[in-house]
């Protein structure tokens, strides 16, 4: 009688127990799809990000947020601020010249704590430094409120807030940096495309004063615990450095040591030459634009060739790095930028805006990764911050130069055609001292 009960219970359980008990209970239908759904989604997902989604995610938003301090948002601002001011367009530019460089300086300092402190404690200092700029402009009333202004957004979000995508970038992600660099600079092309749009709306409807202080809201308000967050579980800098020491050879290279590497000061400036150029050209747009005949129009539409060119080789080049090298591929980069400046010279037809603006746009995408996976694939990374952080204030003194150089020359009336060809021959220069670049020299004490 009771084997017969037992018999009925069992034959009167659900048909998705399997009897046995090495076969386990089905998971209900809906289950099963809700997990095929998400390894689809997990798929989609560059298996260098599974390991550490968090920190990627990071690198891409750091940059991301260093576009309140960037060129790009700042100078739809132009107009208002001259207006505001009484400013002159020397006058101004002047301002804001002084302004970066003076960021630039304190930039060399600032850019040690990134080796020294918590990820989580110098992105919130370069957070607060670049909302607090956006509040001195929102409400300034003399401009040398505005010039502080410039100073701290120039140094939170150019300065501070750019390296510390970079470099949690090249830090973090040892065996996959020039995919994570690559991620990471993304950043800048998605602010190019959205924080310019959203402060010229913001300006329409209210005005420019009301659209910083919008900024700073959101930089406090969502920003800042979102980063805070994302970096929760970043290892201190020094013992990223040691798990590297335990598996491979490197040697982390100071910033004092890396000056007296002969190798810096050649590859130094192939990193140098793109934003250089890119100032200068885009600066002087339309002069260039006047004197081969070209409408401001045609020079709108061919810039967005040079975004297009800019976010491809974005999009493709870390892989490739990670394969080939950082420094064996720097040289290659300025190639499209050498042949857009070449077009120039010779060229004035219509199409050449479009192809060498793209060019361009290339160039800077590929310098922009490898200029990123170079330093740590050199030096370590045990100092990457104070090493960038100085690449970076060079690369700020040269884009602060280069209107005013090629202003001079446009002045004693050099053609279109003779400045190009000067800077293809500069860019050339500079690809060669790159590619004859030594190894960098041994060291006795691996710090």
């Amino acid at each position: 009688m009771a084997a017969s009960v037992t018999i009925q219970r069992r034959l009167c359980l659900p048909d998705v127990i399997r009897i046995g008990r090495d076969k386990p209970l089905q998971s209900p239908p809906f289950v099963s799809r809700n997990r095929r759904s998400m390894n689809r989604i997990t798929q989609l997902v560059p298996d260098f990000m599974r390991a550490q989604p968090k920190l990627a995610a990071f690198a891409l938003i750091a940059t991301f947020s260093s576009g309140f301090g960037q060129t790009f948002f700042v100078a739809v601002f132009g107009g208002e601020l001259r207006a505001a001011f009484d400013l002159s367009h020397t006058g101004y530019g002047a301002l804001y010249a002084g302004a970066t460089v003076i960021a630039a300086l304190l930039l060399l300092q600032a850019g040690t704590l990134i080796d020294r402190w918590p990820l989580r404690r110098i992105t919130a200092a370069a957070i607060v430094l670049l909302a607090l700029g956006c509040i001195v402009m929102g409400l300034a009333f003399h401009a040398l409120a505005l010039g502080l202004g410039f100073v701290l957004i120039r140094l939170g979000g150019q300065g501070l807030l750019g390296q510390l995508g970079l470099t949690a970038a090249g830090r973090y992600f040892h065996a996959h940096r020039g995919k994570a660099v690559a991620v990471a600079a993304l950043g800048i092309p998605i602010g190019e495309a959205s924080l310019p749009a959203a402060a010229v709306t913001v300006m329409a409807r209210v005005d420019w004063h009301f659209a910083w202080l919008t900024a700073a809201g959101l930089l406090l308000l969502i920003l800042l615990p979102l980063l805070r967050w994302l970096s929760r579980d970043a290892p201190m800098p020094q013992h990223v450095s040691v798990a590297t020491d335990d598996n491979s050879d490197i040697v982390h290279y100071s910033r004092r040591q890396a000056l007296r590497d002969p190798g810096f000061y050649c590859l130094l400036p192939a990193l140098l030459m793109v934003p250089f150029i890119v100032t200068g050209i885009l600066f002087h747009q339309s002069a260039i634009a006047e004197a081969r005949g070209w409408s401001l129009t045609l020079i709108a539409s061919a810039l967005t060739g040079f975004a297009s060119g800019h976010l491809l080789a974005l999009l493709l080049t870390g892989p490739l790095i990670d394969r080939i090298g950082a420094q064996r591929f720097l040289p290659l980069s300025l190639l499209p930028l050498i042949t857009g400046l070449l077009l120039l010279a010779y060229y004035s037809g219509a199409w050449v805006a479009f192809a060498q603006l793209g060019l361009t746009g290339v160039s800077l995408g590929l310098v922009s990764i490898a200029g990123g996976a170079l330093w740590p694939e050199r030096y370590g990374v045990r100092h990457l911050g104070a090493i960038r952080s100085l690449a970076q204030t060079a690369m700020i003194f040269a884009t602060a130069a280069a209107p005013i150089l090629l202003g001079v020359m446009l002045d004693r009336g050099v053609s279109i055609a003779a400045l190009a060809v000067a800077l293809a021959l500069a860019t050339a220069l500079a690809a060669l001292l790159a590619l004859l670049a030594p190894a960098r020299p041994a060291l006795t004490d691996r710090h």
